[in-house]
């Protein structure tokens, strides 16, 4: 599976747009400046709605992924800033052509969790950025609530938790639609965590032969 990507990735390199994260997350900070000023508006025109879609407002099939990821005055530069920094740390790493395919991939789940359930929200997509992350960087240390050190391993089992628990609560469209909305996390990290489970069982053999 990695090396398809890898083979889509290179094709998609031509397509790729450097600095990606920036622009989504300034067309979010223009988004919250406008619902800041006329109510809440601009993001009604743009959330996912399927029964609107298929009235012809196609724009709402992309466009929910330039919602604010917070409402709040006083926290939406630190969350702007936040999901920019993750962005920019994956495309650091991955390059330019892999983040986009990551990302894509990841708003072609969401448009299919949305078909499902005919609603969908960019909450999903933006958590497989910051699971990525975490993957990767697992020790980069965040500021909680500014002030509080914490690593990014511990929030990403936070948030791992909290899936678990949407998966228990919700009925089958909904738990279908939770995993089609990771499905680029999936498709990109199932591989590895399949290797390290291999080498754990490969290491617990060893230690249980040398007993």
């Amino acid at each position: 599976m990695q090396n398809w990507y890898e083979k889509i990735a290179r094709r998609f390199s031509r397509m790729a747009i450097p600095d990606l994260m920036k622009y989504i997350v300034l067309t979010m900070g223009a988004v919250f400046i406008i619902d800041f000023v006329t109510g809440y508006k601009a993001s009604s025109l743009l959330l996912f709605d399927w029964d609107a879609i298929q009235q012809g407002q196609i724009w709402r099939l992309v466009s929910f992924i330039f919602i604010p990821v917070n409402s709040s005055p006083i926290f939406i530069i630190f969350s702007l800033y936040f999901y920019w920094m993750i962005g920019v740390g994956l495309e650091q790493e991955w390059g330019a052509a892999r983040f986009n395919l990551f990302y894509l991939t990841g708003i072609v789940g969401t448009i299919i969790a949305g078909i499902i359930t005919g609603y969908a929200v960019n909450f999903y997509l933006n958590l497989t950025l910051f699971l990525a992350f975490a993957v990767l960087f697992p020790n980069f240390e965040v500021r909680l609530f500014f002030f509080l050190p914490v690593k990014m391993k511990w929030l990403a089992w936070l948030d791992a938790a909290y899936l678990a628990y949407l998966l228990i609560i919700s009925d089958w469209p909904g738990r279908l639609a939770i995993i089609v909305s990771l499905a680029n996390f999936i498709l990109f990290f199932w591989q590895s965590a399949w290797t390290r489970v291999l080498n754990f069982r490969r290491q617990q053999k060893w230690k249980n032969y040398f007993k």
